[in-house]
């Protein structure tokens, strides 16, 4: 694995596209030629209608989908370069991933929760516990650890994606529109942990959101339309 990008870069993408069939000879272009350069550290969302790429654009950095032309860099590593069995160990290592949907297994405690994604790494039994359990205080859970995921609110469940995603001390957290289903209130405390994690743990975000509240927490704005991005909103908190 080769990395070539400034230390300081956290994701570069050069002249992105994804194109996808839908039937004879129709096409649909999810990312039309997208340049982008996040910088580590960063705190950003994504932003614009549904079908403008969010989604699309995400899962091309996450190395969830490849794209049709054009190259993601993450790091310094360049994806494409990457077998499938190296771009799997590469974002278990780096990336955090937080969806809209939780991704539980609700029969699980929330310490259940986040040792499987520890045991996957092949940590030991009190290395993945000890890291378990400072995840879920970090997200404030520590009290509900030994409770299932069934027993818990919307907006506990969304904490105890955000320690599952912290337990391989990840330096990229990639999250497809994680307040979703959350209240206002419950948004605010999601948006504000988020904005700790980079402050308090050096991570860098990349979030799609749709909720105008997002504006408040985050570094840069970046407004994507019919798969570009068409807009770029630095600091907007100031």
């Amino acid at each position: 694995m080769n990395n070539t990008a400034s230390a300081n870069s956290a994701i570069i993408t050069r002249d992105l596209w994804r194109t996808y069939h839908t039937g004879v000879q129709q096409e649909v272009h999810a990312l039309r030629g997208v340049n982008l350069s996040v910088n580590a550290g960063s705190y950003l969302a994504l932003k614009g209608r549904s079908g403008s790429g969010k989604t699309t654009l995400l899962n091309c950095i996450g190395g969830l989908d490849r794209p049709t032309s054009g190259s993601v860099n993450v790091f310094g590593f360049e994806l494409k370069d990457l077998s499938d069995t190296d771009l799997t160990r590469f974002y278990r290592q780096n990336v955090g991933f937080i969806f809209q949907a939780f991704g539980l297994t609700p029969t699980y405690s929330a310490l259940e929760n986040v040792e499987i994604v520890l045991q996957i790494a092949g940590k030991g039994h009190k290395d993945r516990r000890r890291r378990a359990e400072y995840c879920l205080e970090r997200v404030g859970l520590s009290q509900w650890q030994h409770h299932r995921v069934h027993e818990l609110s919307g907006g506990q469940q969304q904490r105890v994606a955000i320690a599952r995603a912290l337990a391989n001390q990840p330096q990229l957290i990639l999250a497809d529109e994680p307040t979703g289903k959350l209240d206002t209130a419950t948004a605010r405390e999601i948006f504000t942990l988020f904005r700790e994690l980079v402050e308090k743990e050096g991570c860098t975000i990349l979030m799609a959101a749709h909720d105008p509240l997002v504006n408040e927490y985050v570094d840069d704005v970046l407004q994507l339309s019919d798969g570009q991005i068409m807009e770029r909103e630095n600091n907007p908190r100031q």
